[in-house]
């Protein structure tokens, strides 16, 4: 890459992001527009602009922002969102504390020595890249004695990033266990979630073989049972009369607003069939579906319960404690864990058998390693292809328009970057379904387990991957004539490819965050559902509702931007700057987002953290391997030294999983012994885990029977 087009690339998004920034400041003031960069306070009740102005300062999104405190962050968004700017702050302190040293010290040590010119290298065509290359390691002579300040910012990096680590650990620990000591009463806390039940003795149903186990070992506590069952057919039943009610309320609203009644075509998609009227056609559905819905209601609950269940306690330091006891000899057996909140729980997957979880997680690891693999040929493929040299060699008649001095520096800005940021967005649906596949019980567990495929997927391809295949492609003949030059090239490689990744991460930081802030997309699509397809209140609220902060992706993206800069932190410093203000930037924006935009899915409490933590000494030991075979490749005779580092990360990561990690596991007991401002309400408490699928009045009505929501048993009754 010349030097014009790495200065057209970051000129380009800096000025797309003010524009970017500017059009927020002004579309967010229009009234219309509220619901669209606002909605979590108005769902909370809150007026959307603090203040209550319209007029005011375009940039006063930015004080609000930094005045806001991790406690308005916890009340807006959940102890999930302020762990995460607890990640935020921690690496951008690793990078600034990093940046204070690494970049007096080692540019003008850089600067200094003539390794490239005395080497004959040039690092890019035509050498246009000299400047910035002659303030990297690149420019070092191989054995000189000025390796030593480089050796030395290796461990600097590694004692920060220790010491920032260990500092946000304890203090997610303690917002974990200050929000588990709420006062508040959170249903999750009083229930258990118990699966592999053994098979029920003849004479006996599931609900009575539940309620008759947990009641002999915790008599003056356990409060009753939901057997879990088969609603397959009932929750077809139920979407089927949930689409006729939305139907109905949208053709009403329709005939209120004009002076004719709708009509539909009771053929497919309402394509064909007779023509009927609207209302009357989905009121006599909604009877019929209604009716059905109620009859096969009875039928789930009663024959269809399967082998897992959840049990709910009237003390939730009784549930703590049973989550975390063996209940049965063997493991496959009465396997009991701490239950999700309602709204976390993956129902398809809570029957599913304790040897079949174990065989589809190693089926699910293996198709993630043959991802993996075969992934990292297209993307090696396409980081080779895109750089314009290799375009000329493949594509020759590309010449005319390649060699068009515009068009060149604009390709060679923006085209490799693009090319893997499009291709890497087309795998996160995929890593959630393998990792829901898995049979994990909580959402929130399934966007832990896909953050972490997504990580090691993002750092083996687009980190290690790009490295590689564009040195490869490079570099082909050489290693044709000279197999083991293999080694070298591929470390004499890293200061080249540290160009390619500042113009990503300055892609990603400037045009992602501008597009993250103003809301662009999310604000045409809302615009156009509005005008177009939306009826009623509850479709316009649909159309606008914001959804989660999207950890499963955001994460290791994160992730990946601290591997590279960590990784180059000291081969090419200038790096620094730009991950800098990826993370401060991005600080700045999400701030602004989690207050007032994002509504959360879930609340962990924080069991994100210890996988974040996982990454980052992940990225930490790539970095140090990294620096030791780069320092080996410039034949540094005390390149020995850097064996301890990697020795003192995993014995770090040793520490502090066995510190702090069983915390974010399991609820320590002297948490769950907090009093309760107030009784719980056990029967809300039981209700808000039913499916909505299974909820009937008519059945409250009707008696009591036994079932897999009923309060009795023939075993015996229940407090």
């Amino acid at each position: 890459m010349e030097f014009s087009s790495f200065l057209t690339s970051l000129g380009t998004s800096f000025v797309i992001f003010i524009v970017l920034m500017l059009l927020f400041a002004w579309l967010s003031t229009k009234p219309g527009n509220a619901v669209v960069y606002y909605p979590n306070r108005i769902l909370k009740g809150l007026e959307p602009c603090e203040g209550g102005s319209r007029t005011r300062n375009p940039f006063a999104w930015i004080r609000e922002a930094f005045s806001s405190t991790e406690q308005d962050v916890i009340n807006m968004s959940g102890v999930d969102t302020a762990v995460y700017f607890v990640f935020l702050s921690t690496v951008l302190g690793i990078l600034v504390l990093s940046g204070i040293v690494l970049l007096p010290v080692l540019l003008p040590v850089a600067s200094t020595d003539d390794g490239l010119r005395k080497n004959g290298n040039t690092t890019t065509s035509k050498g246009t890249f000299n400047d910035l290359d002659k303030l990297s390691m690149a420019n070092i002579e191989e054995k000189s004695p000025k390796l030593w300040a480089f050796l030395i910012a290796v461990y600097w990096v590694s004692v920060v990033t220790y010491v920032l680590s260990w500092k946000a650990y304890k203090h997610v620990s303690a917002l974990r266990a200050n929000a588990l000591m709420s006062p508040e009463v959170r249903p999750e806390q009083f229930a258990v979630l118990v699966r592999d039940l053994p098979e029920v003795a003849p004479g006996q149903t599931r609900k009575d073989q539940v309620d008759s186990y947990f009641r002999s070992i915790y008599p003056d506590t356990f409060y009753r049972s939901l057997v879990v069952t088969n609603n397959k057919k009932v929750d077809k039943i139920w979407g089927e009369l949930e689409g006729y009610k939305k139907k109905l309320a949208r053709a009403e609203a329709i005939s209120e607003g004009s002076s004719t009644r709708p009509t539909n075509k009771t053929g497919f998609l309402g394509l064909c069939g007779k023509q009927v009227d609207s209302i009357e056609y989905y009121n006599e559905k909604i009877k019929e579906l209604t009716k059905k819905l109620e009859a096969e209601q009875k039928v789930t609950l009663r024959e269809k319960q399967l082998g897992s269940a959840l049990v709910f306690f009237t003390n939730r330091v009784t549930a703590t404690l049973a989550a975390q006891s063996l209940h049965a000899q063997m493991v496959n057996k009465w396997m009991v864990t701490e239950a999700p909140e309602p709204r976390q729980l993956v129902w398809s997957n809570l029957t599913i058998k304790f040897f079949e979880r174990i065989v589809r997680q190693y089926i699910i690891y293996f198709v993630v390693f043959l991802t993996i693999v075969f992934y990292i040929i297209p993307i090696g493929f396409i980081s080779a292809i895109t750089t314009l040299e290799n375009l000329r060699k493949l594509l020759p008649f590309l010449k005319p328009i390649i060699d068009r001095a515009e068009i060149k520096t604009v390709l060679e800005a923006y085209l490799p970057q693009l090319a893997l940021i499009v291709f890497l967005a087309l795998l996160p649906m995929f890593l959630l379904f393998l990792s829901k596949m898995e049979g994990i019980p909580s959402g929130s567990h399934v966007i832990r387990a896909a953050s972490g495929k997504y990580f090691y997927f993002s750092v083996l391809n687009v980190f290690i991957g790009v490295t590689i295949g564009g040195t490869l492609f490079r570099t082909m003949k050489s290693i044709e004539e000279d197999p083991n030059s293999l080694v070298p090239l591929l470390a004499k490689s890293l200061p080249v490819n540290a160009t390619f990744f500042l113009t990503f991460v300055a892609l990603k930081f400037f045009v992602g965050y501008g597009l993250e802030l103003s809301r662009i997309v999310p604000l045409i699509i809302y615009h156009l559902k509005r005008k177009y397809l939306c009826k009623t209140e509850a479709e316009i609220r649909e159309a606008w509702c914001p959804g989660d902060i999207s950890y499963a992706t955001r994460v290791p993206n994160d992730m990946l931007v601290i591997t590279i800069v960590l990784c180059y932190s000291v081969i090419a410093p200038v790096i620094i700057p730009f991950g800098v203000l990826y993370f401060a930037l991005g600080w700045l924006v999400l701030r602004n987002q989690a207050l007032k935009v994002y509504v959360p899915a879930y609340e962990s409490y924080g069991r994100m953290w210890p996988h974040m933590h996982n990454r980052i000494m992940g990225s930490l030991l790539l970095y140090q391997v990294t620096m030791f075979g780069y320092f080996g490749v410039s034949q540094f005779s005390y390149t020995p030294i850097l064996i301890l580092l990697p020795i003192l990360s995993l014995i770090f990561s040793y520490v502090c999983r066995k510190k702090f990690y069983n915390a974010f596991c399991h609820t320590a007991l002297e948490v769950a012994s907090q009093e309760l401002k107030q009784t719980p309400n056990m029967e809300q408490i039981f209700r808000s885990y039913v499916p909505p699928s299974l909820i009937s009045e008519k059945q409250e009505e009707d008696g009591q029977f036994e079932d897999a929501l009923s309060r009795v048993s023939r075993t015996g009754s229940s407090v």
